[in-house]
């Protein structure tokens, strides 16, 4: 566990480098994040002026399923889409390319059916934990959250074996299984550790904010919540980029048990060195 460790923190550090290398990746996240919002907004508004789902009696109908169903399907669409593209420009630039934003645009629409597909099995997993998590029972709720945490583990790399190895959805899913297996300690580590990173990042950026709040002072508690909530979507908008590069290059790793030439040997070479002499004598 502790070389995984080692390993997860070199790939991030790594990603980063990337990320300053490559800023048009930033790309993806943002307009990704731009039409979710307005998605969201066209579901969300039309519900509230009709009164679908704010009532106990309409809650568990099916037509909010239903609902849900369609929001699910839409925005995993254009998450999956976007991601699809980042994971295109980030496998380019780490086999020695130079990527360009066009080129993910033009992997991601050249997958576009097996991206539905994925989007539309997303979709059928997400409703099918939301309808158990509604049943307000505690031990269903903690199932429904285990049960997610371990397809988002087992599904980690769809999306770099769908838009890489150009195979299909199922196909796809039963590769990310495999390769989940081979790197579990990474892929765990690296899921939550990007997000953490941020996360601390945003808990010490709220300290100052929360002391220009204590002022009382109406303009400087305005523009302390502003370049708050502004630094929050820098954030996010990184973090999720990072994600995306670390994916790739975990994924070029487990597959080919190789670290990407664009690392830097001096920042990752050593922590992969005992696991690529393990690979080697067959052992994984």
């Amino acid at each position: 566990m502790f070389e995984s460790i080692g390993r997860s923190i070199a790939l991030i550090k790594a990603s980063w480098e990337v990320l300053r290398n490559d800023k048009e990746l930033l790309l993806f996240p943002v307009l990704s994040g731009i039409v979710c919002i307005i998605i969201t907004a066209s579901f969300l508004i039309p519900a509230v002026l009709m009164g679908v789902g704010l009532t106990a009696e309409h809650q568990n109908s099916p037509l909010v399923y239903v609902g849900i169903f369609l929001f699910y399907l839409v925005t995993y669409f254009v998450v999956i889409f976007f991601n699809a593209g980042l994971v295109a420009c980030a496998n380019i630039r780490l086999t020695g390319g130079d990527p360009t934003f066009s080129d993910g645009i033009s992997a991601a629409k050249q997958n576009i059916v097996q991206i539905f597909i994925w989007a539309l099995i997303s979709a059928t997993i997400g409703l099918v934990l939301q309808a158990i998590r509604d049943n307000n029972n505690f031990v269903a709720q903690i199932i429904s959250s285990m049960i997610g945490v371990a397809w988002s583990l087992l599904t980690f790399f769809v999306i770099p074996v769908m838009i890489i190895e150009k195979r299909g959805t199922l196909e796809s899913i039963k590769e990310s299984a495999s390769l989940f297996k081979r790197t579990w300690g990474e892929t765990v580590i690296g899921q939550g550790g990007v997000a953490l990173i941020f996360l601390l990042i945003a808990i010490v950026a709220l300290i100052p904010v929360t002391l220009l709040m204590m002022t009382g002072v109406g303009e400087i508690m305005i523009a302390a919540v502003s370049l708050y909530v502004l630094l929050l979507i820098i954030l996010f908008v990184i973090a999720n980029a990072m994600q995306g590069i670390y994916n790739t290059a975990l994924y070029l790793y487990a597959k080919n048990g190789t670290v990407p030439s664009v690392f830097s040997k001096d920042l990752i070479e050593h922590a992969f060195r005992q696991k690529n002499s393990t690979r080697q004598g067959g052992n994984i």
